[in-house]
């Protein structure tokens, strides 16, 4: 079990990394079973990825493998799709230049406390050792790509440099390093007294999250603009915000600032923890807007943007029964567990964190006729190229 954090704790960075990561294994509430919408939602843009695929220079020399990269991969099975997606891609893209293919590698990446595991598990076998890339690709139910996994922050260096082609990163960019720490300090202006969340709060506390987002995109492009090759590119989508006040998360702020925020003030009430121990958790979560992201890749000057939007992604929650009340609570409640329960479960212990998900769910359920309408997300799209220095 994770131990529990003690009241007023402010997490660090590196105490972050060890916690964070989407609930793992094949669980009710595990990531691998709450990850369908977001695969909808990939599958939408898979338009996007591919026109940013375009933009890649291909080497006709075939000395060196063509590699991709997943940062943010968790560990279902979305990531191997949209691997494999890029790969066949540029495959074709060789084939029409009338190219013989290079070898394909491709690493998945994420935080160390990440189950790699079940995701290692999920990857088809490559063929017979010995066999050319033109076998591999063309065996079925095979990866034509050699695999491998990286444990680290995507905020830090973690490829040598010139060494990558493509960058993909999903569905993870608005996780922060870390919590702001003037959010969680007392004697702060932008101490976040009552919510666990910048949803609804004071402007103060949503400008700390805003830099907090700001200077870990700025550490991001900085490392990836050293590990790039020339005529690489990076597709990149996070949740975003249609908003200009950083107070409105959009879905965001519907999933963590509503009936999750009501759970945490339900175990207050009936006295099962402080107030301060609510108080000091807070999501480290950050929709930006576009113009929040825009100036950060502006300011940095590596990358040339080709496209960079709002896009429209859906609900969050798949159920079979869009009238039954109770599916869709139990569907938000796995949701919001899938993706914040091993913070929950660090800060108050696994008891306490069911108890807090068993009221997320009542109090969804008493609202799931609206919910499903309610809660869209919104994402910002970003196709950049590296500009060669």
């Amino acid at each position: 079990m994770l131990p529990a954090m003690g009241d007023n704790v402010v997490v660090s960075n590196m105490e972050l990394e060890k916690l964070l990561s989407m609930k793992g294994g094949r669980g009710e509430a595990s990531y691998v079973n709450n990850s369908q919408a977001q695969a909808m939602h990939a599958k939408s843009m898979l338009h996007l990825l591919k026109e940013t695929l375009d933009r890649v220079e291909v080497d006709a020399s075939r000395e060196m493998p063509f590699v991709v990269v997943d940062l943010g991969c968790s560990c279902g099975i979305n990531t191997i799709n949209v691997v494999d997606v890029m790969i066949k891609h540029i495959m074709k893209r060789y084939e029409g230049l009338g190219l013989d293919p290079p070898e394909f590698s491709a690493f998945f990446s994420d935080l160390p406390s990440n189950d790699f595991n079940t995701l290692f598990q999920l990857l088809p076998p490559m063929p017979n050792y010995g066999v050319s890339m033109e076998e591999c690709l063309a065996a079925k139910n095979h990866r034509s790509y050699f695999a491998a996994g990286v444990p680290g922050s995507f905020y830090r260096r973690l490829f040598p440099a010139r060494s990558i082609n493509v960058f993909h990163s999903a569905f993870s960019l608005h996780w922060l390093s870390q919590v702001p720490e003037a959010v969680t300090e007392k004697r702060s202006s932008a101490y976040n007294k009552g919510r666990v969340f910048i949803h609804g709060a004071n402007e103060i506390t949503a400008i700390a999250y805003k830099k907090q987002f700001q200077t870990d995109l700025a550490a991001f492009l900085r490392s990836r603009s050293v590990e790039m090759k020339r005529g690489g590119s990076m597709f990149l989508v996070c949740l975003g915000r249609t908003s200009v006040d950083p107070t409105d998360q959009g879905g965001a702020g519907l999933l963590f600032g509503t009936h999750f925020q009501d759970a945490w003030d339900d175990l207050v009430l009936q006295g099962l923890i402080s107030s301060e121990k609510r108080d000091s958790f807070n999501i480290p979560v950050y929709a930006p807007s576009l113009q929040d992201f825009k100036e950060v890749v502006e300011g940095d000057g590596s990358f040339a943007i080709h496209k960079l939007e709002v896009f429209k992604g859906g609900s969050p929650l798949v159920v079979d029964q869009p009238d039954n009340a109770s599916q869709v609570g139990k569907a938000l409640a796995n949701t919001c567990r899938s993706v914040s329960g091993v913070l929950v479960d660090a800060h108050i212990g696994e008891d306490l964190s069911h108890e807090l998900f068993l009221r997320v769910e009542h109090r969804a359920t008493c609202h799931g006729k609206d919910l499903l309408e309610q809660l869209q997300f919104y994402h910002i799209v970003a196709s950049l190229s590296f500009l060669q220095s």
